[in-house]
């Protein structure tokens, strides 16, 4: 089981690995969330996985068996999820915010955020030439 849980932790973060040195922002953007799945995948090894007793605490003992689930990783790994999901959910809307800003998804398109502003940036194509004669009259 142990060999199973490396194999695929190994898979997650090399695949993770190759998307986040994407150009591309949606790509970046799922290697970061496959990096995040495999740390959760990590965290919920080390808490001893296997068939064992249920972790509570039985009536009139004062802790868990010896041979009980270890509840710590499962309550980080459960709030792992719930964070990743939500910062995941944010860079997406940031994504799409840049998408539309920029007319691209690629983050060499996006020189346009590092550029200084005493530097003059070249003249953008009219998106509705209608409108720049109504300007110019």
């Amino acid at each position: 089981m142990e060999t199973a849980f490396a194999l695929t932790i190994g898979v997650l973060v090399g695949a993770a690995a190759y998307l986040l040195l994407a150009r591309d922002l949606p790509r970046a953007l799922l290697g970061f969330v496959l990096l995040g799945t495999a740390a959760n995948l990590s965290i919920f090894a080390a808490g001893r996985t296997g068939t064992m007793v249920p972790p509570l605490v039985a009536p009139g003992a004062e802790a868990l068996a010896t041979d009980a689930a270890n509840p710590l990783p499962q309550a980080l790994v459960l709030t792992a999820i719930v964070i990743g999901f939500g910062l995941a959910a944010f860079a997406l809307v940031l994504v799409m915010r840049a998408h539309a800003e920029f007319g691209s998804a690629s983050a060499e398109d996006m020189d346009e955020a590092e550029r200084p502003d005493d530097v003059a940036a070249p003249a953008a194509p009219a998106l509705n030439p209608a409108a720049e004669r109504k300007e110019a009259a």
